[in-house]
């Protein structure tokens, strides 16, 4: 039985978007980032669908993610780089995959694990160059290379990478920019003279690929860009098509007069008779609460705004009197190359105060991903 709600995801667009990365950072190599379970689209059938494009890397936030990766038969390189106390560190080096150190606490951990499993692991030192999350501050940034350079000279690692992450990359001309990208070389010169090679440097998130050709160094991160959504407001990317669909069935449609109350708290009140319609998504599945009176939805053809508090499992949508019926689909967000004035999830982001990442990563586990497209 075909489920009454689903996230479509599109594999060809999440493709097609990998290849228009590549192709606008100049070649440079992409890393397909796919963490949070591929911003909610699906980790592996991303990973497969970005490789399919072009990806040389792959990018994860946790050990778990990479080893996932790593069971599912993917070879590529792949990057994890949060790594808290009590992570299966050994088994992330036997596997093959890079670790971002932040701090000298977490390389000291990754050397004992290599010498004991008697593994050469691989590690990407991050550079806090001033968003002051994750990376090793600049004050103990010649500490931790040194400790490095010792660690693979005596065969037990190498630093296979040197990264860092911007803060403001997503507003073009934020002064923070170059300063971190000052802070960035200034990094490496220490890397340098410490007598190591890495094999990658990067600092280039999707905003800072898009519009920093001078951040690219040797490799670009795609993150929400590879799922077709831009980081950056009011930034158009010609060809970037979004990936994710969210829609729903309408449960039921009912008569109701003039001036009725609509769900918890009667936030919404018809003007007139009208025909309201259910539909069976809620704040458990993803849809905000926040999205009360406000949240866009097409249905029926027609562009219109939820109505009424937005409840546990489903919202009302007053579609007056069009001929809505149960069993008609409610598109939330989607591709608007396939549904003319279709919402997306920018248009979510703009009207919640928040941005595309949040929007698509919420999804909830109660809707089945639906893939069309890709191998």
């Amino acid at each position: 039985m075909a489920p009454f709600a689903h996230a479509r995801v599109n594999l060809d667009a999440i493709t097609s978007n990998a290849r228009l990365l590549r192709e606008l950072a100049g070649g440079t190599p992409l890393m397909g980032v796919v963490k949070a379970d591929g911003y909610g689209h699906g980790m592996l059938p991303a990973a497969h669908a970005l490789i399919e494009g072009g990806a040389t890397w792959l990018g994860t936030a946790f050990i778990k993610e990479g080893l996932e990766l790593r069971r599912a038969g993917i070879t590529v390189p792949v990057l994890s780089w949060i790594i808290p106390p009590g992570e299966p560190v050994g088994e992330a080096i036997g596997a093959g995959i890079d670790l971002g150190v932040s701090d000298l606490g977490v390389l000291r951990e990754i050397v004992a694990e290599a010498r004991r499993l008697g593994r050469l692991a691989r590690v990407q030192l991050k550079a806090d160059t001033g968003m002051h999350r994750g990376g090793v501050n600049q004050t103990d940034w010649e500490s931790v290379v040194g400790a490095a350079a010792r660690a693979e000279e005596e065969g037990v690692l190498k630093v296979s990478g040197v990264w860092s992450h911007f803060a403001c990359a997503d507003e073009p001309g934020h002064p923070s920019i170059q300063a971190q990208l000052d802070v960035f070389h200034e990094a490496l010169e220490v890397v340098e003279k410490a007598g190591l090679a890495p094999e990658v440097r990067h600092i280039a998130n999707s905003a800072a690929l898009l519009t920093l050709p001078e951040a690219r160094f040797d490799l670009v991160r795609g993150g929400i860009a590879s799922y077709g959504l831009c980081p950056i407001p009011g930034f158009d990317v010609p060809g970037l098509r979004p990936a994710m669909t969210l829609e729903s069935k309408v449960a039921l449609t009912k008569r109701v007069p003039a001036g009725s109350g609509v769900s918890y708290g009667h936030r919404y009140f018809t003007r007139s008779e009208t025909t309201l319609a259910l539909v069976p998504l809620g704040y458990a599945d993803g849809v905000p609460r926040a999205a009360t009176n406000r949240g866009p939805v097409l249905l029926g053809g027609t562009p219109r705004v939820i109505a009424g508090t937005v409840c546990m499992d489903q919202f009302v949508v007053d579609v007056g009197d069009d001929p809505v019926k149960a069993g008609e689909y409610a598109v939330l967000f989607g591709d608007p190359g396939e549904y003319q004035a279709v919402p997306t999830a920018e248009d979510w982001a703009e009207v919640l105060d928040t941005i595309p990442y949040e929007i698509v990563t919420r999804v909830g586990v109660r809707v089945p991903r639906e893939y069309v497209g890709g191998a």
